[in-house]
């Protein structure tokens, strides 16, 4: 789908598509649409449905898709506050309360998981010939966001709680909270640390984590603190969600506390861990005191027994500033790699290190393979050293 809209740039067949995947409830692929150059400012009234029949659809995705800055002067100040009432009303009654009401039967819906933007997924129960997503609480947020109502930090925990750290419940409260970068947010966040469930820890940790990442004033008042929390939790943490989240926070800070408290955890048994300790050491400026115990650690995991681990690693030495040849040569060593997607990494990293041995591995792998956009970048970086190698 990305392949043919990237290769795809006539705006009426874009708006069109918009219009159709709107109607056919379709939000991610409305996303899409829009990323590669829709205007959903360009369809009229009548091409897309009406933004309560979003809302009762439970899909954040679509619901985000009609609520572009493009589309939202269509919207009265009254027309959201309903829509928001909508999504309320089945927030709190529940997805599957609210099905049965509607339908009037009594049986089990049938239930699955699916992808409703590019990062998020939400439940879909399907009862009675109705389907419905279980995306309310998501939506009751961003409408809330727009009518400038401002709920509070345990009524958004509450609705991220509801689901898992995947839902697009729990992406839409803990980045609301995150932007909000103040005080009062950092208090009641870091208060969730020593909290007995770990579902709780694990969104403290994320909107704590997100309240640094978001704030881009110059002061960056929450770096320091973030740091000071992070390195002990990391040591601390037993959870295993939790503690990837706490590994992640500490990958975004490029200081020597952070990679020491990372490479703490480069042999832990469990491969996801491994990969946010492969991610994180990507941050970490060279050269520097701890370059040595870095490259150690990093060679090893492009070793590792897990390929999201090899293709992590491998990413990290690509696309950092430590050119020694040793870790040019373990990148070399993964184009012979059991796993493509490592040999793209591979592929992708020796370009950047202006080797050419990437050349010949980048025509071995021909063409990428439609629908994955991320064989196109690595190969990409590949064939564009070439040019620049041959001076065309």
């Amino acid at each position: 789908m990305e392949l043919l809209l990237h290769h795809n740039q006539d705006r009426d067949m874009l708006e069109a598509a918009f219009s159709l995947a709107v109607r056919a409830h379709a939000g991610y692929i409305a996303q899409l649409l829009v990323q590669h150059g829709a205007d959903p400012g360009e369809c009229g009234p009548d091409a897309l449905v009406p933004l309560g029949e979003a809302v009762d659809c439970g899909s954040p995705g679509l619901v985000e898709a009609l609520l572009d800055h493009r589309l939202l002067g269509r919207y009265s100040t009254a027309e959201l506050r309903e829509a928001r009432e909508l999504a309320r009303r089945w927030r709190e009654a529940g997805a599957e309360a609210e099905l049965r009401r509607r339908t009037g039967c009594e049986e089990a819906p049938v239930r699955a998981r699916v992808r409703d933007d590019e990062y998020c997924t939400v439940g879909e129960l399907a009862l009675g010939g109705m389907t419905v997503r279980d995306g309310h609480g998501a939506i009751l947020t961003r409408l809330e966001e727009l009518l400038g109502i401002r709920a509070s930090f345990e009524e958004l925990m509450a609705r991220a709680l509801e689901h898992d750290q995947d839902h697009s419940a729990w992406w839409a409260s803990t980045s609301l909270l995150g932007n909000r970068r103040e005080e009062e947010t950092w208090a009641a966040a870091l208060a969730l640390r020593t909290h007995p469930d770990p579902a709780h820890r694990l969104f403290g940790a994320g909107v704590l984590r997100l309240v640094q990442l978001f704030d881009d004033s110059e002061a960056d008042a929450f770096a320091a603190p973030a740091l000071e929390l992070f390195v002990p939790w990391a040591a601390e943490e037993a959870d295993l969600a939790v503690l990837i989240e706490v590994l992640i926070a500490l990958g975004e800070h490029a200081d020597a506390r952070a990679a020491t408290a990372l490479l703490a955890h480069a042999g832990h048994p469990d491969a996801r861990v491994r990969h946010a300790v492969a991610n994180g050491l990507g941050t970490w400026p060279e050269p520097s005191a701890l370059a040595e115990k870095v490259r150690e650690a990093l060679l090893v995991l492009m070793d590792d027994g897990d390929p999201t681990v090899r293709r992590e690693a491998c990413r990290t030495v690509g696309w950092g500033r430590d050119r020694t040849p040793v870790l040019t040569e373990a990148m070399a060593a993964l184009l012979d790699d059991a796993d493509r997607r490592v040999q793209l990494v591979a592929v992708e990293g020796l370009a950047l290190h202006h080797d050419d041995r990437c050349v010949e591995a980048a025509r071995r792998l021909g063409p990428p393979r439609p629908g994955f956009s991320d064989e196109e970048t690595c190969l990409g970086t590949a064939w564009r050293y070439k040019w620049r190698r041959d001076g065309r």
